[in-house]
């Protein structure tokens, strides 16, 4: 039960990607093929509200539900890691069709295919846990 707020947070989460077509396999065609500007409009909008907390972040004027200052590491040069890690990421939203957020909530929507690409992103992740200590970090 102590969770549940969670959850609730989630569930409205889902709806609301949803509702605005994020999870669609057609808006992501879309985007992939440049025909469109509905999934740029949300990417870019959600890019645009994550730098302004970042920056509130920055400033101490956003805490915690308990009055904290939230820290924000700097970030580690690397632009090779990024590159590689942005391409496998990208290849694999464009050939599952599907990020790993709403891979759930297309799972939750009954579209029974999404249970191959969740198998292939959990043994990826799984596979990068298991070879991390090898990677350049």
């Amino acid at each position: 039960m102590k969770y549940i707020k969670f959850l609730l947070v989630g569930i409205l989460f889902g709806i609301t990607l949803s509702k605005a077509e994020v999870i669609s396999w057609f808006r992501i065609y879309e985007m992939f093929k440049l025909q469109s500007f509905h999934m740029y409009g949300v990417i870019g909008s959600a890019v645009a509200i994550g730098v302004v907390v970042i920056y509130l972040f920055k400033k101490e004027t956003l805490k915690t539900i308990r009055g904290k200052a939230i820290i924000v590491e700097p970030k580690k040069k690397g632009i090779p890691r990024n590159l590689l890690g942005g391409i496998i990421f990208g290849l694999g939203w464009a050939l599952g069709g599907a990020c790993p957020g709403p891979m759930y909530i297309l799972l939750g929507k009954g579209v029974v295919a999404i249970i191959v690409v969740l198998f292939g992103a959990h043994l990826g992740a799984f596979l990068y846990h298991a070879m991390k200590h090898k990677l350049p970090h």
